[in-house]
């Protein structure tokens, strides 16, 4: 009986976050291969780093 309420609020819960996630591009990710998939990260990764330098550029310019 507990476990089944366990259960329905997890339910509940990941029914609220479902309308938050585009399957579309988790469908788009796992058509891609491991190493296409780790090349993205990494391209991200070095956008995020110069994103991050340029940031503090700009504030140490001030």
């Amino acid at each position: 009986m507990a476990q089944e309420r366990v259960r329905n609020g997890l339910d509940a819960v990941i029914d609220a976050y479902k309308k938050d996630v585009d399957v579309t591009l988790i469908r788009e990710n796992l058509r891609l291969s491991p190493e296409e998939r780790l090349r993205k990260l990494m391209a991200l990764q070095r956008f995020a780093a110069e994103v991050q330098r340029a940031g503090r550029e700009a504030r140490q310019a001030k």
